[in-house]
């Protein structure tokens, strides 16, 4: 069982990442941590200790982050596992979303998460080991109406973390992508959670929303809980590259693998019909 002292952790200020980075600094680690609002985190963590470095970080400026993690080399020397949290929900139909709001959300989800772990990448290379947890969502395994956009953003963090935990595999460097189903934060609100600035009359759906305003303050998932697996991921000598978390997601989880199945069946006929008859 490895021992990893330092660790690296975006989207710090609430949710996830702030129920992670007091348990770690509970229990005695060193953690950078980063938020694009540095007193909003501070304020947050209420924390004051020689082991917790407040770190105000722009994730979608390379040279924001190269400073952010000189700035955790300089303090600890060192980072053994990375948490890419941070991140927000795009909800509408596709139809709905304009191409900047597309953008913007894929610079933050996929992209952000891309220049954090090319920043960290040459650190643990170099002492041949390291973790690197990115969190996407069980929409990034099955998506549902109106979410495609925010979806897509974390299908494709899923999928990078699989060829990482490929690539990172003769260096030492472990890969974990967690897909959360609903947890008891404040993702629902508060700005983690944006809807289409225009909507259309054609998509309008009271139940989703009433959907959405029950499940707030309702989720199942316990972030002191998923803050509890983090730290015991980052102590495995073989972790998953795919961990679903929660009882809601496990059951996304085999929802989905029940259509795959089905449908791979249904269709084998004809999806092996392409190839040259030899």
């Amino acid at each position: 069982m490895t021992q990893n002292n330092v660790w690296f952790v975006t989207g710090a200020s609430k949710g996830l990442g702030l129920a992670l980075v007091q348990k770690l600094l509970s229990q005695g680690f060193s953690v950078a941590a980063t938020s694009r609002n540095k007193d909003d985190l501070i304020a947050a963590v209420t924390v004051d200790t020689e082991n917790f470095l407040p770190l105000q970080m722009d994730l979608v400026d390379e040279l924001s982050i190269q400073k952010a993690i000189s700035e955790v080399k300089e303090r600890f020397r060192t980072i053994d596992v990375v948490v890419n949290n941070a991140g927000y929900g795009q909800l509408g139909a596709i139809e709905e979303i304009s191409d900047m709001e597309v953008r913007n959300c894929f610079d933050v989800n996929v992209f952000g998460t891309i220049n954090v772990i090319r920043a960290v990448l040459p650190i643990m290379r170099q002492q041949q080991s390291g973790h690197i947890l990115n969190v996407a969502s069980i929409a990034g395994f099955r998506a549902g109406n109106r979410n495609g956009i925010y979806a897509a953003t974390k299908f494709a963090v899923d999928g990078l973390t699989e060829s990482l935990a490929a690539d990172g595999a003769p260096f030492g460097i472990k890969a974990t992508c967690v897909l959360p189903g609903y947890f008891r934060t404040k993702f629902l609100s508060e700005g983690s959670l944006r809807l289409a600035e225009n909507p259309l009359d054609a998509y309008k759906d009271d139940e989703f929303t009433k959907f959405l305003n029950g499940r707030d303050g309702a989720q199942m998932g316990d972030p002191n809980k998923a803050a509890d697996v983090f730290i015991e991921l980052s102590r495995a000598e073989n972790p998953p590259v795919h961990l679903f978390l929660g009882n809601d997601a496990q059951v996304e989880f085999h929802k989905k693998m029940e259509d795959l199945n089905s449908q791979a069946t249904a269709w084998k006929e004809l999806s092996t019909s392409t190839d040259f008859e030899e």
